[in-house]
């Protein structure tokens, strides 16, 4: 999920500190863009370069991975697993 905090202005623009980046409107967006529930899996550091999924439900540790795109991407499985029994 991307909360555009790695965003920035290339360091030659002119007042590259005091301009504000346009955000995207969520004006537009359907309703299947918009989550209703909050999701069923969080990923969580659990050391250096070492991630678990959790459940939110219950608390218990799903999966681990070593880095923190294969561990969004097991978590986004195991949600469309659950999801496809319903």
């Amino acid at each position: 999920m991307c909360t555009l905090t790695h965003l920035f202005l290339p360091a030659g623009a002119p007042n590259a500190t005091s301009r504000a980046l346009p955000l995207p409107s969520l004006q537009g967006l359907s309703a299947a863009q918009h989550p209703t529930r909050p999701p069923m899996f969080q990923v969580v550091p659990a050391g250096t370069a070492f991630f678990h999924i959790r459940e939110t439900a219950t608390g218990r540790v799903r999966g681990f991975r070593g880095s923190h795109n294969a561990a969004c991407a097991l978590a986004r499985s195991l949600e469309s697993r659950i999801e496809l029994l319903a």
